[in-house]
């Protein structure tokens, strides 16, 4: 699983990391141009205000008339109405197109989620992806409303406030100028710093999620076997080294906090010092140097704010980091740049020299599926047979491409499946896995998944449903408090390891496919039922190719072949009775597989 450890910074400058968000900030450009805009005019105004204070000191205050007083006091504030209506307009202007383009970020990285291939799934943890789609995105989405415009305007004002205090004398303003210098170097320091614990910190807060998920999701099994308490813990430990990465922050940030609130500070007493001499001096005047404090009061805020615009940058550079790792992740399953159509199926799924291994896996290691050939003729039933670790389920998953095959190739109809698109392929082969996994909702939504295509409500789809449903025998639904309207838990965890299976396995027979793969769909039902299940799937099976993996010898029944698999190869194929005859491992299997349903009959039997 994907870990902090495994996820460096990117090499790139923020400024091109940050860039890479333009593909999704374009169609708000303009109005984020307007509230930068916005936002400068307001500093302008801000900025205005000292210049009229020193015409004040000059003329009616040095003149002693209270009519000239009045209207220099109407100035200052109409300037501060145009700065506070300037601020809503900014406001205005870029917070609807900041959750535009959230939004977009958003759905953007789900699909990319739904696209990306198993084998990235595996690798990553849940709570790392989760963290990414809600709080780096929503990061993002409060800098560029927010942070990003008051970087730019603060630094602008700045610069420009520091042009006009040296317009008053360049002795003040280069006095005021050495004075803040140093902030620069506490600033690449501070990058230094804060960009590797911004990272730690968001990678730990995605652990962390993986493990509140993970609790949950297993809180039954830990408290079946009481260890919540090691289960705390656990979390604990990881809560405990978050909140130290957040105290290493908040020290970071204090640290160039404490220099921007004390070389400001420092400067306005040396520019007074500095100020007073020039007055004396002769070569300033008291009206510039009151308007001299007074703009540099203006530039305190702008400047105090820039250790927290740059942490605040520094954030959104770390989250831009998070989402384009997995926007970059190579997609090894995709459509082909020609796809071939199948227009009528006929369920001829076949495996011709097919292997396949992980990519991670070592040299040494054989191939989980090391060179199958299997024929499955259309409308025929095969099962698949196996001691554990044969390779079963591996083979089960390469039809619908789940995995890709890493040598040799599976045809249907004659056509390699990586000449079909994703979307046709699985909508001609349907799978049932033996985790049965529903969703949260109604029990109708989880057994049409498959079958977009119905009008929810229509004659149809209820005539689907029910079959379905009762294919499946899964008439347990109709006593659910709102029947097939009722809405499943998460996972499906209210529900029993057996119904969850028949559901799983209602939802494969609806989409109706072409070749239909069961990987073991029965193994949490009763015999009772599970008997009940075959005779209904007979007939089902009897117009479908199917490939079932069985691990009871009832399920065998069902076949019209059987294919044995030793050690990833496929090493015998024919009847039950053929197989029984011949093969003295599949006379082994069988026997190992009578001796688990014996046992599952005496617990039933006691239960």
């Amino acid at each position: 699983m994907t870990s902090t450890a495994e996820n460096p910074r990117s090499d790139l400058s923020t400024f091109r990391a940050l860039a890479r968000l333009y593909p999704f900030a374009r169609p708000v450009v303009g109005r984020l141009s307007l509230g930068l805009v916005s936002a400068l005019l307001a500093s302008l105004a801000a900025l205005a205000i000292p210049l009229v204070l020193e015409q004040i000191v000059a003329g009616p205050i040095a003149t002693g008339d209270p009519g000239q007083i009045t209207w220099g006091a109407v100035a200052i504030l109409v300037l501060g109405l145009i700065e506070a209506a300037l601020v809503w307009a900014r406001r205005w202007f870029v917070l609807s197109p900041a959750t535009k383009v959230e939004y977009d970020l958003r759905t953007s990285f789900y699909a990319r989620l739904q696209r990306l291939p198993v084998s990235f799934h595996d690798r990553w943890q849940s709570g790392q992806l989760l963290s990414r789609m809600m709080q780096d995105i929503s990061m993002l989405r409060r800098w560029l409303a927010f942070g990003l415009v008051l970087l730019i305007v603060n630094l602008l004002t700045i610069l420009i406030g520091m042009a006009l205090l040296f317009s008053w004398h360049w002795a003040l303003g280069l006095t005021f100028l050495i004075c803040c210098a140093p902030l620069w170097y506490s600033g690449y320091r501070f990058e230094k710093t804060y960009g590797a614990l911004t990272r730690q910190s968001q990678d730990q807060a995605g652990d962390l999620a993986t493990s509140v998920e993970e609790s949950v999701h297993g809180i039954r099994v830990l408290k079946a076997f009481g260890r919540g308490a090691h289960a705390l813990r656990k979390f604990t430990r990881q809560a405990e080294t978050l909140r130290e990465t957040e105290i290493d922050k908040a020290r970071s940030v204090g640290w160039i906090w404490f220099w921007l609130v004390l070389l400001p500070g420092v400067a306005f007493a040396l520019c007074l010092g500095v100020g007073i001499v020039l007055v004396q001096l002769g070569q300033l005047g008291i009206p510039a140097l009151v308007a001299f404090f007074a703009m540099a009061t203006v530039l305190r805020w702008p400047m105090e704010s820039i250790g927290f615009l740059f942490s605040f940058l520094l954030d959104a550079r770390t989250a831009t980091d998070r989402l384009f790792e997995v926007f970059d992740e190579e997609n090894t399953i995709v459509d082909p740049e020609n796809p071939v159509t199948i227009a009528y199926p006929r369920g001829a799924l076949v495996f011709e020299d097919v292997h396949f291994r992980y990519p991670d896996a070592a040299a040494s290691e054989r191939d989980l599926v090391d060179g199958v050939d299997l024929v499955l003729r259309p409308g025929e039933t095969m099962a698949l047979v196996g001691l554990t670790g044969c390779g079963k389920t591996t083979l089960t998953t390469l039809p619908t491409r789940l995995y890709d095959v890493t040598a040799g190739r599976v045809t249907l109809d004659g056509v390699d499946i990586r000449d079909l698109t994703l979307d046709e392929l699985r909508t001609h082969i349907g799978m049932a896995f033996e985790d049965a996994t529903l969703f949260s909702q109604t029990v109708r939504e989880n057994v049409l998944l498959g079958r977009e295509e119905l009008e929810a409500g229509s004659a149809e789809a209820d005539e689907v449903l029910r079959e379905a449903l009762a294919v499946a025998q899964a008439a347990f639904v109709y006593d659910l408090p709102d029947g097939v309207e009722t809405v499943i838990g998460e996972e499906g965890m209210s529900l029993s390891g057996g119904q969850r299976q028949r559901l799983a396995l209602a939802r494969a027979v609806a989409a109706r496919p072409a070749v239909l793969v069961l990987d073991d769909p029965l193994s949490a039902l009763d015999v009772d039922t599970e008997a009940l299940v075959e005779d209904a799937l007979r007939e089902v099976m009897a117009s479908t190719t199917a490939l079932i993996v069985a691990h009871r010898p009832s399920t065998v029944t069902l076949a019209d072949r059987v294919a044995l698999m030793e050690a990833g190869r496929v090493t015998a194929v024919g009847t039950h009775a053929e197989l029984l005859a011949t093969s003295d491992h599949y006379r082994y299997v069988i026997s190992s597989l009578e001796g688990e349903q014996a046992r599952m009959r005496e617990r039933e039997v006691n239960l």
